[in-house]
């Protein structure tokens, strides 16, 4: 069974969810939080493996998952939700070194974003970021799963079968000067960046700029995971950084990543704590219209899957400065928002699936030559 969302859900749409987390005391406090703002909780478990069966059970919307429990972990339910009664997750992840790599892991079975946990108390921190967690589950709630869980399949069938999970590409042995790519994702959007930097070919020598929606403490994990996936070099961006071609920089989690500066085919960036744009920071916005405004050099956009309208500002500025902007499609995306603003500025010139996203990307680098 594959639930598909052919619409997206608003605020006043009723959302019920199931809560899985081993500390009866958060538990508690994510239960009150969500019903306080409306949403219907059917049902708690305290491991993966109850968490799975009261899925099963219940049938929600969404599922709240944690990771680290005794026996079936939160991965491991993960797998079998998807496997047997495919539902929107969202993962609560620990901040630190090893919740980042487990939230990747669970992602990759299918999870569709993930909301990072308070350090300190947790009452306290927890209650404070009230809002924002209900308005990630709404988000998660209306994705499409069909979109995650296909990509999940793919993963267990290619891993199996001891492949990799990459987007073919046309072959070429011509690229432009000194192309860029920037890259705007949010809701979903990690294993989607992961495929289109790990089918990028070296040869064509982009200098590659990602957005990611992602709190801090966990952009550089992803840094280091697209870097291993990838023939590029990537890394999480600092102020001042600078890349030439073949680097790749992901915005750095809770500040605007800008490009400042431009000249002999190097791209020079700098951090900012700038207020929110678009309710988020990092925003693609600011990424692409500063690249648009230094960059001379064949530029192109992809927006991918996202909640939300950020990047549609962007991918305007981008087409303005000559620019080529490429969008994933409906079917592809977990949520259709991001992709769906953008189209609608009538700038995109290509819309692909997520398996296809590099290939548009290197025709409309090729007609800049």
């Amino acid at each position: 069974m594959t639930r598909t969302r052919t619409t997206q859900r608003n605020g006043s749409e009723p959302v019920s969810a199931v809560v899985v987390d081993d500390s009866q005391f958060m538990r508690t406090i994510i239960v009150d939080m969500l019903e306080d703002a409306g949403i219907d909780v059917l049902g708690t478990a305290s491991n993966g493996e109850d968490g799975v069966e009261t899925v099963l059970e219940v049938d929600p919307d969404v599922v709240t998952m944690d990771l680290k429990m005794p026996g079936v972990d939160g991965i491991e339910a993960v797998d079998q939700i998807m496997a047997e009664r495919p539902t929107p997750v969202l993962v609560l992840s620990a901040h630190a070194a090893d919740g980042a790599e487990l939230t990747f892991e669970a992602m990759e079975k299918g999870a569709v974003d993930f909301f990072e946990k308070p350090s300190g108390e947790v009452s306290v921190g927890l209650k404070q970021q009230r809002e924002s967690l209900v308005s990630t589950v709404r988000s998660v709630a209306s994705a499409d799963v069909s979109a995650t869980e296909a990509a999940a399949q793919r993963t267990r069938r290619e891993t199996a079968a001891g492949g990799t999970s990459v987007g073919s590409t046309p072959a070429r042995t011509e690229y432009p000067d000194r192309p860029t790519l920037l890259v705007g994702a949010s809701t979903g959007g990690p294993t989607v960046v992961e495929g289109i930097l790990e089918a990028l070919p070296m040869e064509a020598n982009f200098r590659v700029l990602v957005v990611q929606h992602m709190p801090d403490g966990f952009t550089e994990r992803f840094a280091q995971r697209l870097d291993d996936a990838s023939e590029y070099s990537v890394r999480e961006a600092a102020d001042g950084d600078r890349i030439g071609g073949g680097e790749a920089l992901v915005a750095r989690g809770d500040s605007h990543l800008e490009v400042s500066g431009y000249g002999g085919g190097r791209i020079r960036v700098s951090l900012t704590d700038d207020a929110p744009v678009n309710n988020v920071r990092p925003a693609v916005d600011v990424t692409f219209r500063t690249a648009a405004e230094q960059i001379d050099d064949p530029l192109s956009a992809a927006i991918l899957t996202g909640m939300g309208s950020d990047g549609a500002a962007g991918v305007k500025a981008v087409s303005a400065a000559g620019g080529a902007v490429i969008a994933q499609d409906e079917e592809t995306s977990a949520v259709f928002g991001m992709p769906q603003r953008a189209i609608e500025t009538g700038v995109v010139d290509d819309v692909r699936p997520r398996e296809e996203v590099v290939a548009g990307i290197l025709n409309a680098t090729t007609k800049q030559q």
